[in-house]
């Protein structure tokens, strides 16, 4: 028998017969276990009316204070009940990541071609039909798009055409014309507060722009993705997390909510911020924002030093054994790659680093075993470090561009599930 495997492999060799199933099993196996995990979250979370952020996590107050390179007592941290400690952290529709779940059932579903994974990314994605006239964050890019955004272009339905127009009209809402941005934050200290998150919020705008033919969405997206541009970016290509601007369209303040500290990089906000220049791109034909994405992308492959291209939380966190990592950083990453590749001559750079980050998370250390981890794919991600919350936890996020990656590698690669 072992005589007849080793001829057949050198007769395939010869003849160039690849086994597709032997190259691309860690891409297999990463599909498998993701929808394995997306039906078993089903079971733990249906009938319940909300969707799974994360899993409830403690922490030591003094591994956060080390972390972030303060005293132990000047940090203000709220622990969660002992009582709900590893719980799924659940979250209202009106929550920034309610749109995951549902949007990873719809790309599961389009991968492997198992309608009955739609079927249930449906149920989940109809708890958020009420966000259609919610105008209370800027976040419904990521609400809405990812869940609606993806059942649109997968069952068309002029119903869900109606849902993301009325959400895009309202994001649109958010924009302050005079400052040239539109408004993340409701709360805190800020005057006119603006994250390198609202970048992903973005592609909302250009799509209902080019569903509806209202051309002010398309104008708005690149309105804020220029002034974003001109101040959120230091000269080495890194990003503030929040730029705050005065009412005259001055800056007020530069720093961080999220990050070590106002100078550092926050991991997944380098990551945002190469997905959302890559997206304005590919919407406008903008060298300009090709040449930031690509800019970005140069910078995170240089600044990056773990050996598996999974970025510690922040990118100037301290180099230890016990440093968090953060796997969603690392997907949304690896996502923008794979089509940033396709968009430049030299390309392949950003395929294989977008590669390797694939192969890393599917790989036993980051892609959880089935049955475990609450139901999320991937393991080790970060919330916020400062604020204690979800640290070293799955998030759905991390789930939903993991699998959005993984769709993007099969299409340039030429290859469907059925063939792995």
């Amino acid at each position: 028998m072992i005589k007849r495997i080793s001829l057949f492999a050198l007769l395939a060799a010869a003849f160039g017969v690849a086994s597709c199933t032997g190259e691309y099993s860690w891409v297999k196996n990463g599909i498998d276990t993701a929808v394995y995990q997306l039906e078993y979250m089903d079971g733990a979370i249906a009938g319940q009316g909300k969707l799974p952020r994360g899993i409830i996590m403690d922490f030591d107050d003094g591994f956060i204070a080390s972390q972030m390179g303060v005293p132990v007592d000047s940090m203000k941290l709220k622990h969660p009940d002992p009582d709900k400690v590893g719980q799924i952290n659940l979250t209202k529709i009106t929550g920034w990541t309610s749109g995951f779940y549902p949007g990873s059932l719809w790309i599961a579903g389009d991968i492997t071609g198992d309608h009955a994974l739609w079927e249930k990314a449906s149920e989940y994605t109809n708890l958020l039909e009420p966000l259609r006239s919610y105008k209370g964050t800027h976040d419904l890019g990521f609400m809405v798009w990812c869940s609606f955004g993806n059942a649109l272009q997968l069952q068309p339905a002029d119903s869900v055409k109606d849902i993301v127009s009325e959400t895009a009209a309202n994001l649109a809402g958010r924009f302050n014309p005079g400052i040239g941005c539109i408004r993340s934050w409701d709360f805190g200290k800020w005057n006119y507060p603006v994250i390198i998150d609202n970048m992903m919020n973005l592609e909302l705008l250009f799509e209902v722009s080019k569903l509806t033919g209202d051309r002010s969405l398309y104008d708005t997206a690149v309105t804020h993705a220029r002034t974003t541009m001109a101040n959120h970016f230091r000269p080495d290509t890194t990003s503030y997390h929040v730029v705050s601007y005065n009412d005259d369209g001055t800056v007020e303040s530069k720093g961080t909510h999220q990050g070590r500290s106002d100078s550092s990089a926050w991991s997944r906000g380098q990551a945002w911020g190469l997905y959302g220049y890559t997206v304005c791109y590919r919407e406008t034909s903008d060298k300009a924002f090709l040449d930031q994405a690509c800019a970005i992308a140069d910078m995170v492959m240089r600044r990056v030093t773990t050996s598996d291209a999974i970025p510690y939380w922040d990118y100037d966190a301290p180099s230890l054994d016990g440093t968090p990592r953060d796997a969603s950083a690392a997907a949304v990453t690896a996502s923008a790659l794979m089509e940033l590749s396709e968009s430049v001559p030299d390309g392949k750079k950003y395929f294989d680093y977008g590669e390797k980050i694939l192969r890393s998370l599917s790989s036993p250390e980051y892609l959880a075993e089935k049955g475990t981890n609450s139901g999320f794919v991937l393991k080790h991600s970060v919330t916020s470090l400062p604020h204690g919350t979800e640290v070293d936890s799955p998030l759905s996020y991390a789930d939903y561009y993991y699998l959005e990656g993984l769709r993007r590698y099969m299409k340039i690669k030429g290859i469907s599930y059925k063939d792995l």
